[in-house]
Formats: C-alpha cells, structure tokens, sequence
C-alpha cells in the first residue's frame, strides 16, 4: 500500500481553503458582484461614519478624551463595518452563494442593443410629449368651460 502524495477532489475541502477567519470562500467566482457590493457596502460605511463623526463634534475640546471620542469613535466604525462587510461578501456561504449565482444569471441576460435602445428612448420622448400636449388642451377646455359656467372666476 502506497502513499499518494497529491490529494483527490474529492478529499479537498469545498470552501475556503485554510483556518482563517477571514478566508474567501470560492474565491475564483462571482469576482465582480462581490467587488461592487463591497465598494458600496465601504463607501456607505465611510458615509456614515463622516456623518457619526460631524455628529460627534460637539464633543470637541480639549485633550485627548474629546480627541478620542471625535477621531476615534468613527475610525472604530469604519473598521469593524469594513470588516462586516468584508466578511458578508467574501467569507459568508450563504451571501458568497448568492453574489454568485447573481452574477451567473447576470451573464444569462439578453440585453438590447444600442440601436434598440435609441428607438425606444425616442418612443417614449415622443409619447410624453404628445401626452403633455392632450392634457394641456383638456387643462384649457375645462379652464374655459368652468369659466362659461361661472365655477372658475379669474381675477382681472
């Protein structure tokens, strides 16, 4: 009986390969649905922390406890939600799966071309303006009916 040196797939562990915390999970997939949810998970976080901090001014002072709650409070936010996030979008099956079946069908989608796209755009400028236009002439006749009537009185 010998030894094999090189392990099959099927003893290779389906996941993040390694023991740390944060490991990616399936690493090689759903490269850019995860890569833009994490640019807008951060920059919601850095919004939100410019907000925390704004609103933590009026813990402004002298020394290094005012220093510590304005400066230090929003950095500790930004590092642990980036951490969340990150771990959301790369360690976590369940969202990991998600993002990447999400990207999968993204490339099933049968977008319109440009041409196709142009047309439409000028259908529907088209329809809004003659919409805009029916509802100005029904605006004008009710305008000088209710006036015949003496409903709408305009002052002169």
């Amino acid at each position: 009986m010998g030894s094999t040196s090189g392990s099959s797939a099927a003893e290779r562990p389906i996941g993040p390969v390694g023991h740390g915390a944060l490991e990616k999970y399936k690493p090689d997939q759903g490269k850019w649905t995860r890569l833009g949810t994490l640019a807008g998970a951060l920059t919601l976080v850095f919004w939100g922390s410019m907000f925390l901090r704004d609103h933590l001014s009026v813990f402004e002072g002298e020394g290094v406890g005012a220093l510590l709650v304005t400066e230090g409070v929003p950095i500790l936010v930004i590092v642990l939600l980036g951490l969340l996030a990150y771990w959301v979008v790369y360690v976590s099956r369940k969202s990991s799966d998600f993002m990447i079946a999400t990207e999968g069908e993204m490339k099933k989608v049968n977008w319109t071309s440009k041409r196709e796209l142009i047309g439409s755009t000028k259908v529907v400028i088209m329809f809004t303006v003659l919409l805009a236009i029916v509802l100005f002439v029904a605006d004008f006749v009710f305008q000088q009916v209710f006036r015949f009537v003496g409903v709408l009185k305009v002052a002169e």
